[in-house]
């Protein structure tokens, strides 16, 4: 697949201006444009309450770059499997993927309308490689697998990112199954990644923060301890070092010692 693939023809998606979205409120965290008065208006309530959520968010993406560039390049993996994509911005993961091995394939996945809108900036592709946009729900793991099937091939090792996401299923068992049927289908030698909210650094606020979050914004979601987030790799076997800070997971060396770990939990793990 090249530049010239769009997204599947369909009526132009409704957004709805009047009620905040997890991808636009991430989107003003990072500085991107593409986000509307209501989710501004979360967004700096939210930072009122935990002065460095924007901190967490760009960890979020700094952590998305190394699980790319080690997936890709020291392990080796081609095929990637974006879900909960969110709104394009710098570093998109067929960008990081294709600058270390430019054959990757990249399937993108999301259900916000707004970022349907702006697919076709996840679309551009290296002649050699591919890339592609599903508009479908987290929720229905079956449909993202058969969707992706047009691009991926599950008979060979697939790397599937589920960052910032999985705090949006609620429900312990329910996320554990999302996982374990994505999980499921792909090959020995798969790679999960997930990043997550906790409390364990900054406490009632980073609680409040998502009581804010659910009282106003949508879709809901919860945190986790970073012993229930390394449940959901049940079955998997974690990579080196384990479930951390995303700041903390593999950080490039630096003169000025470890970076100040943030309440974005992340880890990877390899299905063997």
């Amino acid at each position: 697949m090249d530049e010239e693939r769009t997204p599947h023809p369909r009526p132009a998606p409704a957004i709805d201006t009047t009620v905040s979205h997890s991808a636009r409120i991430w989107d003003y965290w990072l500085g991107g444009k593409e986000n509307y008065e209501v989710d501004r208006q979360l967004g700096d309530q939210i930072e009122e309450v935990l002065p460095d959520i924007v901190q967490q968010a760009r960890a979020d993406r700094l952590f998305l770059g190394r699980v790319v560039r080690y997936l890709a390049g020291e392990v080796g993996i081609r095929q990637f499997l974006d879900i909960g994509t969110g709104l394009p911005t710098v570093d998109n993961t067929h960008q990081v993927a294709q600058g270390v091995a430019p054959e990757s394939k990249i399937v993108y996945v999301d259900n916000d309308p707004l970022v349907l809108v702006h697919a076709r900036a996840l679309l551009t592709s290296t002649p050699e490689g591919a890339t592609d946009y599903l508009d479908a729900d987290m929720h229905d793991p079956d449909a993202i697998l058969r969707g992706a099937e047009a691009t991926l091939d599950f008979s060979e090792p697939v790397a599937i990112t589920m960052l910032g996401v999985v705090w949006h299923v609620t429900d312990d068992d329910e996320a554990r199954s999302i996982i374990g049927r994505l999980m499921d289908r792909t090959a020995p030698g798969s790679h999960l990644a997930i990043a997550h909210p906790t409390i364990e650094i900054t406490g009632e606020k980073m609680a409040e923060a998502i009581r804010q979050w659910n009282k106003f914004g949508k879709p809901p979601g919860t945190h986790r301890t970073p012993r229930q987030i390394e449940a959901l790799f049940d079955g998997l076997e974690l990579v080196e070092p384990g479930v951390v800070s995303c700041t903390r997971w593999r950080p490039e060396d630096t003169r000025f010692g470890e970076p100040p770990e943030t309440d974005q939990f992340g880890g990877v793990a390899r299905k063997p």
